[in-house]
């Protein structure tokens, strides 16, 4: 009894060494040697000061939340990230179905619904620049309305139109078109209106770069081609050759800007 004790005892010791502590410092040592920048966050610098990872999306707003026209905008995102100094602290989808009004909007014939809540053939919130908004009710928090009821009450705009959700596909839509100059009807990459499953997609599609590119260039002073130029050299391929679709990682893109402008 007491010879199996002490093996038992032996083994527990060993095998935490082994795969506890000898395993962990041994992929820890491959990580550092092989992929060194990848294991240690992929940190991007600037100036000699970390600035970000090219893992990870940042927004590059001002104070309001407005684009900063000289910046390349990333992807939306539903995460709650912090400055670009500081770490990410949430990391999360909207999870929101097909047919969902935050998402899409209000389709007449789909999910619209009237001022009393029940089903509708029409959305009675339509705007003349939003056919599907969602209306925002008059608190402070501008929440969205998705589910009307008698006596609700709904932001308007001086015009007497309704205050739409800023955050549905539709708007997103309107507010890219707006911040690029594109025609009202002008197809909008979908990653430009929509978030990665992780929000913290840090790169968005060369369309979505090449659409953005006039106005950066304008923003910056700089040849158009020169803006293309780097777009071209901050393009990553497929995952392993194969997977995904190439994409433009913003945060480099928009470091490489700044570098040229330091010159």
């Amino acid at each position: 009894m007491r010879r199996q004790l002490l093996t038992s005892v032996a083994m527990v010791i060993v095998l935490t060494l082994v795969c506890g502590l000898g395993y962990s410092l041994v992929m820890t040592g491959i990580g550092e040697l092989a992929f060194g920048h990848q294991a240690n966050g992929s940190v991007v610098t600037k100036g000699g000061k970390d600035v970000g990872s090219s893992l990870f999306g940042q927004s590059f707003t001002d104070s309001k939340g407005n684009p900063i026209p000289k910046y390349f905008q990333s992807r939306p995102s539903e995460a709650v990230t912090s400055s670009a100094t500081d770490n990410i602290t949430v990391s999360e989808a909207s999870n929101l179905g097909p047919s969902n009004p935050l998402l899409i909007g209000f389709i007449p014939g789909v999910n619209s619904v009237g001022l009393d809540g029940s089903p509708s053939k029409t959305n009675p919130f339509a705007t003349p620049a939003d056919p599907f908004c969602v209306p925002v009710d008059t608190t402070s928090t501008a929440a969205p309305v998705t589910s009307p009821t008698p006596g609700q009450k709904y932001a308007k705009n001086s015009d007497g139109t309704y205050v739409c959700d800023p955050n549905t596909v539709p708007e997103r839509a309107i507010a890219y078109r707006q911040e690029f100059g594109l025609a009202s009807d002008a197809q909008v990459p979908v990653d430009a209106v929509t978030a990665s499953g992780s929000g913290l997609d840090p790169d968005i599609s060369i369309a979505n770069a090449d659409i953005q590119a006039p106005t950066v260039a304008k923003a910056r002073g700089l040849s158009l081609a020169t803006v293309m130029g780097l777009i071209t050299s901050n393009t990553t391929g497929r995952s392993l050759g194969v997977l995904g679709d190439p994409g433009v990682n913003v945060l480099t893109l928009n470091i490489a800007l700044d570098n040229l402008a330091q010159k």
